[in-house]
């Protein structure tokens, strides 16, 4: 079984590691988004381990839709079909039922969806939810929960999150049962918890005692950065985090920009994970030191500095603004690929930087010192 040791604390920022049957993670950590098996932009599994990643993350509703999680067990799990022997999170479909709101209907049994592909019938639930994620075989499942909008009346959200702790229930039997079986993929799979509860704090704190009472795999705080301020957000995690078990890790779902996770790693969070640093590489911004910039600016036209002055990523190393802007603006794939590569190395060498900060205890002044850079940049327009 898994094992998470505390290495250091400062104030409510944890340094640990997080050993799976698929290799140690080192955390405060980033999990590199890979929805459908694969980093968009063209970024493969090869690159990920060159740019330092230690987590994957993957979709259970989309990997289930398009491709099949049955035929990738026939591959012996997702680890053998994308071809990455490091730790993968695959996500439970939950947020699918937040962000396909249009085309769901929610029961006590689970969910029934149309396909977004085709609009073929779905059904899932807490099982069905566990069966998939134990046929992709990844290192850590999600439980099935329901993402309530953070507008959502508090009647809803009350009545929302006493449906996904009986889920959570469900989640956890399932679970059980499949890792018992002589031909699951990975029987050391592990189950993480999801906090909810909109923005109303007395249920969050509420769910996260009931939760913590299950004695899971580890905890993530989901149903955040979608609507609501960061000053809620952070207000949320201050009220909640201390009620989550700090001997399990502990983990942000989609969050965030790099001030985000500087603040979520002072709130006591060790996973993260977001779409930010490969969506917006492909549309061109690419993440520095000194805040964000948009290499679509006339500015970078005949620039031949790298993105970022002593990067070490394959884009800085090798090539110029004003070439990855013309490969952007020809629609050149290798453009997008090298900007996304950036923003993954930039993603993940910050982490290692945190890492390193709690390791010396002087992780509020990096904080501090990061959180000064990106403002700087915005405005003396340095980016």
């Amino acid at each position: 079984m898994a094992k998470y040791t505390l290495m250091k604390t400062e104030g409510r920022a944890k340094r640990a590691q997080f050993e799976t049957v698929h290799g140690t993670i080192q955390t405060p950590v980033f999990m590199n988004v890979g929805t459908v098996g694969a980093i968009k932009g063209a970024v493969s599994t090869m690159d990920l381990k060159d740019i330092g990643t230690q987590v994957e993350l993957s979709n259970t509703y989309h990997l289930h839709v398009r491709t099949g999680d049955k035929l990738i067990k026939e591959f012996g799990g997702l680890h053998k079909f994308m071809v990455w022997d490091r730790p993968i999170l695959t996500d439970s479909g939950g947020f699918q039922v937040f962000s396909l709101a249009g085309l769901r209907k929610i029961k006590e049994e689970g969910v029934y969806f149309q396909s977004h592909i085709d609009g073929h019938k779905i059904f899932m639930g807490p099982e069905e939810s566990m069966q998939i994620q134990s046929n992709l075989g990844s290192t850590i499942a999600m439980a099935f929960d329901e993402c309530p909008s953070s507008v959502a009346s508090r009647e809803y959200v009350q009545k929302s999150v006493d449906r996904t702790t009986r889920w959570l229930e469900r989640c956890k039997k399932e679970m059980a049962r499949l890792n018992s079986l002589p031909d699951t993929v990975n029987k050391e799979q592990l189950l993480f918890g999801i906090n909810q509860g909109a923005i109303y704090e007395d249920i969050r704190i509420a769910h996260a005692d009931a939760i913590s009472k299950m004695d899971l795999d580890g905890y993530a705080v989901g149903g955040l950065a979608v609507g609501e301020t960061h000053e809620q957000m952070y207000h949320i995690l201050d009220e909640v985090v201390p009620h989550l078990p700090q001997g399990k890790p502990t983990y942000l779902m989609g969050v965030g920009t790099p001030a985000n996770i500087l603040e979520g790693v002072a709130r006591g969070i060790d996973f993260f994970d977001c779409v930010y640093p490969s969506r917006n590489g492909r549309h061109g911004h690419v993440y520095t030191n000194h805040g964000k910039m948009n290499l679509f600016n006339a500015k970078y036209e005949m620039d031949p500095r790298p993105i970022e002055e002593g990067c070490q990523c394959p884009a800085c190393q090798h090539y110029s603004r004003a070439y990855i802007r013309h490969l952007m603006k020809a629609k050149e794939m290798l453009g997008m690929r090298l900007c996304v590569l950036h923003n993954l190395y930039f993603y993940n060498h910050m982490m290692e930087e945190i890492r390193d900060a709690l390791d010396a205890g002087n992780f509020a002044e990096y904080k501090e010192m990061r959180l000064a850079g990106f403002a700087e940049g915005k405005i003396n327009g340095r980016v």
